[in-house]
């Protein structure tokens, strides 16, 4: 039996070992798009740790996991952050419909979808909100009309990130239209590269259009690409949802959190704009601002690893709701403060008017960051769920 310290040793000199030196400290990150063309030491770090089946540590060996328990899981963690090997693949794929899969799927779905998204071959996108179906999400109109062996998918789904790489989107549609609205609502998995799919970008203030809108006329779905059952994508769905929510949070250990080296350099930029006196930044106000930071990210973190370290399932259930918001609060509090120690440096929209690319950068970091707590879940829907779920308040 191998012991957890025969398993730290032997992860270290396996990562030390075949961890590329491009894929160290920020760059890019796959999200398994057959369409991005990975970097060559970003491509090997991919099927390196896919082989080694640590692109999903957890999930079975049978399905491209390693079958790693939560204490193990933790040290490969600790370990790729030691290195500062970034995540080996990230997406909606190995964080929401694949853990989906493994809970829902018939074993013939598994078999076929499963080692797909551990191998990131192929970036999935999500199908749920409609314009007439936000946060009353049952309410939404897409619909999936049975013929033959396949469904047909006709509707429109809104804020569907990063559609335009895709290849794959996962869709709740309408299956029983004469049901009541929760009760006639089912999950399909939807292959993107065909003629009934169309995705259009939606521009944000911030200039990037991570966000789109896809149209569905006439895309045909297998009905054997039905997860969980006719008219149950009601559970099945929110569970999904239970799953990004873990992932916002950084509490999933059903996919790829991976090597994220995480350690905020804040304070270093803060005191770059404000400056420093008797070795401490120099302006009162932001000094506080910054510890009072910096303690919640603390704390933040050790609720993360007391959530993992307290699972018992591949994803928390309401739980993931309250680290999700109190880590997307402070992700944005930290913005905000950046941008109060930057002073005027704050205001520049593109180097031409004297900015820095790392200050332009900044900029719009601090307004995409706006939409932490508007994807995956508005603050509000949050909130409901935690005086609901958690704090057990009347409706």
């Amino acid at each position: 039996m191998v012991t957890l310290e025969d398993f730290r040793a032997e992860t270290r000199a396996w990562l030390e070992q075949n961890c590329p030196d491009g894929a160290k400290g920020p760059g890019q990150t796959p999200l398994g798009s057959k369409s991005i063309e990975l970097e060559p030491d970003v491509r090997t770090w991919l099927d390196r740790m896919a082989n080694k089946g640590w692109t999903v540590p957890t999930w079975p060996v049978e399905y491209g996991g390693a079958a790693l328990n939560n204490d193990e899981y933790k040290i490969l963690i600790e370990e790729l952050k030691r290195v500062g090997a970034r995540t080996p693949l990230t997406g909606r794929g190995v964080n929401y419909i694949g853990p989906t899969i493994l809970e829902f799927g018939t074993d013939e779905q598994k078999a076929r979808w499963l080692p797909i998204c551990a191998r990131g071959d192929g970036a999935w996108a999500m199908g749920y909100s409609e314009p007439g179906a936000g946060s009353d999400l049952a309410s939404l109109s897409t619909k999936a009309v049975k013929e033959g062996d396949n469904y047909i998918i006709n509707g429109r789904k809104t804020w569907t990130s990063d559609a335009v790489d895709s290849d794959y989107i996962f869709v709740l549609v309408r299956t029983s239209p004469d049901k009541p609205k929760h009760e006639g609502i089912s999950l399909v998995l939807v292959d993107m590269h065909q003629q009934g799919v169309t995705v259009n970008p939606i521009a944000l203030i911030s200039g990037a259009s991570p966000f789109c809108e896809t149209l569905f006329e006439d895309a045909i779905v297998p009905v054997t690409d039905l997860i969980g059952g006719v008219d149950r994508g009601w559970t099945v769905g929110k569970r999904l949802l239970q799953f990004e929510r873990s992932t916002h949070a950084g509490i999933n250990i059903s996919g790829s959190q991976g090597g994220r080296n995480e350690e905020s350099q804040l304070p270093e930029l803060v005191a770059h704009y404000v400056g420093k006196a008797d070795g401490r930044i120099a302006e009162a106000s932001i000094r506080t601002w910054l510890t009072r930071h910096d303690m919640n990210t603390h704390a933040q973190r050790i609720t993360q690893r007391r959530a993992i370290a307290e699972l018992q399932s591949r994803a928390p259930g309401f739980t993931s709701s309250a680290v999700k918001l109190t880590n997307a609060l402070n992700i944005q509090d930290g913005d905000e403060l950046l941008m109060a120690a930057m002073g005027n440096s704050a205001y520049h929209w593109d180097t031409d008017s004297g900015a820095s690319e790392k200050e332009v950068a900044a900029v719009k970091k601090w307004l995409y960051q706006k939409s932490l707590t508007i994807a995956g879940g508005t603050k509000e829907v949050q909130l409901n769920i935690i005086a609901k779920r958690v704090l057990g308040l009347p409706d």
